[in-house]
């Protein structure tokens, strides 16, 4: 037992030029492909492999689409949890030979924990209206906070009685490593959600610039690129870097003047409780109506036009797309530093040609923060909506005390009549 832990001891002090293999990932591509390409070279043949795949993923994300708001919310969420295995799978790999105890089942478990957290403020958040009309849910909701602490720790007390002696450091290192993990997917694919709630559109947009960026990059990289962009990523040209800068940012543009002439993509996503069904039905507000711009003295030489119709969203397109073709990458070269980093190509087998789930999300995640910050920063504004949802699930007396502190605000203004002073 003693010569055990010694050589435990010394594996744990081991340099990360040391880090084992990682198996490479078996070739996942369909028997089909593989024969019908058979002839190509390999360049080629990738080309081919990720063309048929990427119009497959893409055919089935429109009639997701078409599904609804309610599927689009499972394929985040299943999108989310594929990622969270991927990258706990590497650093089970990586590590097999340390045996942790409890780890992959902790790691499983504080997904849970933290997805019930995200998920409960959500429902607390968007259908106030449900729950109120639920009791069993009243509770759980009233003391979610609590309740979800209480499952951290649990999951924290656990992790400690697991600690071995003489491993104590590497079990810490798979402690932060579940937690920054927990920290990329759950918190990202949270904030995805929450622009969901704002429109689709600002679901899509960022989601399919992302997609536009990678294709576009991709094609001028293999037909014209030359000059190396970063040495993360041997592959990635400068010139498939700005091909796919002004694609995107083209791409953007139209994709959002089609979008926002339809409710069904510019309204909120609202649950109704009488129906039980997600709504996308409003009168848009003013990001969705066309309106007449002046063009620039520069540009009207060039366009041969003086005005301009177009809907106040194509201008925020303009930034959406920019950093989905300027800095989303870097999400991309991030990933490639970290596959480096454990000496693998890719982060699974799950997609022929492309690798694993992870491997084709690791822009959306930050292109989804950056829509969140967007947002908050530059567009939302108090919802009436979301706060008279509120103000009906309060109590008799509560709900006294706000008209009357509101009546008399009002007053106080000169906004309410004479007549109504009374």
């Amino acid at each position: 037992e003693v010569d055990l832990e010694e050589r435990l001891h010394e594996l744990d002090l081991r340099s990360d030029s040391d880090i084992p293999d990682v198996p490479p990932p078996t070739d996942s591509t369909p028997e089909i492909l593989k024969r019908a390409l058979s002839g190509l070279s390999a360049r080629w043949k990738n080309w081919w492999i990720r063309g048929i795949l990427s119009l497959a993923m893409i055919s089935g994300f429109f009639l997701i689409i078409y599904l609804g708001s309610f599927m689009l919310m499972l394929l985040v969420l299943s999108i989310q949890v594929k990622c969270y295995h991927e990258i706990i799978t590497i650093g089970y790999r990586v590590y097999h030979s340390y045996d942790l105890p409890w780890f992959r089942s902790l790691s499983w478990y504080f997904l849970l924990c933290v997805n019930y957290f995200f998920y409960g403020e959500t429902v607390a958040d968007y259908f106030a209206t449900f729950v109120q009309r639920r009791e069993q849910l009243q509770f759980l909701i009233r003391y979610h906070r609590f309740i979800s602490f209480a499952l951290y720790l649990t999951g924290f007390c656990m992790f400690v009685l697991s600690l071995v002696k003489k491993h104590y450091r590497l079990q810490f290192y798979m402690f932060a490593w579940t937690h920054v993990t927990l920290l990329i997917t759950v918190t990202q694919s949270h904030l995805v959600i929450q622009n969901l709630f704002e429109g689709m559109i600002w679901f899509l947009v960022p989601i399919s610039s992302v997609i536009c960026n990678d294709i576009t990059a991709y094609i001028f990289g293999f037909f014209f690129g030359r000059t190396p962009l970063i040495k993360l990523s041997p592959k990635k040209t400068w010139e498939g870097f700005i091909g796919g800068f002004f694609s995107t940012v083209v791409f953007g543009f139209i994709f959002s003047y089609f979008l926002a002439q339809h409710q069904y993509f510019v309204c909120p996503v609202e649950y109704n409780s009488e129906t039980n069904r997600f709504v996308t039905e409003c009168e848009p507000s003013e990001l969705f109506q066309m309106k007449k711009y002046s063009v620039p003295p520069l540009l009207q030489a060039v366009l041969g036009w003086e005005t301009v119709n177009m809907y106040p969203f194509q201008l925020h397109s303009f930034a959406l797309s920019t950093f989905a073709s300027l800095i989303g990458p870097f999400g991309g070269f991030f990933a490639s530093g970290f596959k480096r980093a454990f000496k693998i190509k890719d982060f699974a087998d799950t997609i022929p040609g492309h690798g694993g789930i992870m491997d084709r999300f690791d822009c959306q995640y930050l292109m989804a923060t950056f829509v969140h910050v967007y947002i908050t920063s530059f567009i939302r504004g108090p919802n009436p909506s979301k706060l008279l949802k509120q103000l009906l699930i309060l109590q008799p007396e509560q709900q006294l005390s706000v008209y009357k502190t509101l009546k008399s605000h009002l007053v106080e203004k000169g906004i309410l009549q004479p007549s109504l002073r009374g």
